[in-house]
């Protein structure tokens, strides 16, 4: 299953526009489908907040007073906070909304936006989300795997992902064939694969070389 198809039903859509209207508006239209929502007059009301962990997004309003929506996307670049972003305007700006997609928002609407086109969009945002969260989880994971591997044995993978067999491996380190067959299989053990080509996938997925 798609993963961000399972957290929809968990996902918050943070609103946040300095319009009353449009922030109970927007707030009815996603209840509506059974979605979280927190709403926000402000940029600076959002991130007073305690710092959301879970899967979600942004729907933004461009022009805001004391800090903009671009502003924000900003900051939330800065800071490593990885919710995406879709942003509503009432002004149509070419430049804005190129910069705005090109700094990783999700698209760029303009006011007042089609309910469908609306739901359809935060829906894709939210599996994106998901789906870029299950990664960073699967890649720290990988890691921790990693970490678990003596000095030698973490050599030991190196050799094996490269291609290389037992016997040259055991020339490589100055070792028994024995003793590299004994740490070859704890590499195995301990990243829970059953395969090189499985080990070599894990490596890829981490960039170790």
């Amino acid at each position: 299953m798609d993963p961000g198809l399972s957290q929809l039903d968990t996902a918050t859509i943070f609103v946040i526009d300095d319009d009353a209207s449009v922030r109970s508006g927007l707030a009815r239209l996603f209840r509506s489908i059974d979605l979280e929502v927190e709403t926000h007059p402000d940029a600076r009301e959002f991130l007073a907040r305690p710092a959301y962990t879970g899967t979600g997004c942004l729907v933004l309003d461009v022009r805001m007073p004391d800090m903009s929506g671009p502003e924000l996307q900003d900051w939330m670049a800065a800071n490593d906070v990885g919710l995406p972003i879709v942003f509503l305007t009432g002004h149509l700006d070419v430049t804005s909304g190129v910069r705005a997609m090109k700094r990783g928002a999700v698209d760029y609407l303009l006011k007042p936006v089609d309910d469908e086109l609306l739901i359809e969009t935060v829906r894709g945002a939210i599996q994106r989300h998901a789906a870029q969260r299950a990664s960073q989880e699967r890649v720290q994971a990988i890691r921790a795997m990693l970490a678990r591997l003596s000095r030698r044995e973490h050599e030991v993978l190196l050799f094996v992902i490269a291609g290389l067999l037992n016997k040259q491996i055991a020339d490589r380190l100055a070792i028994s064939l024995k003793t590299v067959k004994a740490h070859r299989a704890r590499v195995m053990e301990k990243m829970k694969v059953g395969s090189v080509a499985e080990l070599v996938h894990l490596c890829d997925a981490v960039g170790l070389p």
